[in-house]
């Protein structure tokens, strides 16, 4: 009797820690799901504010129609996106883009002086800010639930109820441009 007793008892150690593990588990996997929730908004607000910022430049630049016609695409197919990893890769297109697209302002003195361009860039920054801030978080919660995924004992739990690893949130440039210092010149 005493060891159906033990036999019973270890055997609902185990279900509890399953179980305990299994919730673990789902509570990461939406803790990064929310924190995509945040990168979201962030991007959501990004586009919102893009139409506003292209319409702004249009009357100045009229010879980047191109950049501009390539942000307004990017925006489209964005806004398009419909899983994490499709607005990953929207997100990546849309921040290279601005990048060029301000670079090449940076030719218009005028543009710069104009008090509506300047107030959108400082909300883009503003957003951009945000974004990167989000992103952080968002690589910390998917860090955190890639180590639930491979540590043991949790990795028997995710590998028998399926929970893989996931991507983190990469930079949009390549690994040699971020290595490199940047060059300044006055």
């Amino acid at each position: 009797m005493t060891a159906a007793v033990v036999v019973a008892v270890v055997v609902v150690v185990l279900v509890i820690m399953v179980i305990s593990m299994y919730n673990a588990l789902v509570k990461l996997r939406n803790n990064r799901e929310n924190a995509f929730a945040n990168i979201d908004v962030q991007l959501k607000q990004r586009y919102d504010l893009v139409p506003q910022l292209v319409s702004t430049v249009k009357g100045y630049a009229t010879h980047e129609k191109e950049v501009l016609e390539k942000v307004t695409a990017a925006r489209a197919a964005a806004m398009g996106a419909t899983t994490i990893n499709e607005k990953v890769a929207a997100d990546k297109t849309m921040t290279s883009l601005l990048s060029g697209l301000k670079v090449s302002l940076e030719a218009y003195p005028e543009l710069k002086a104009n008090q509506h361009f300047t107030q959108l860039q400082t909300e883009l920054a503003d957003i951009e800010n945000k974004l990167s801030a989000a992103r952080r978080f968002f690589n910390s919660a998917t860090r955190e639930f890639n180590n639930a995924c491979e540590v043991f004992p949790s990795n028997i739990i995710a590998g028998i109820f399926h929970f893989k690893r996931l991507p983190m949130y990469e930079a949009s440039e390549g690994r040699e441009t971020l290595n490199k210092a940047p060059e300044v010149k006055f």
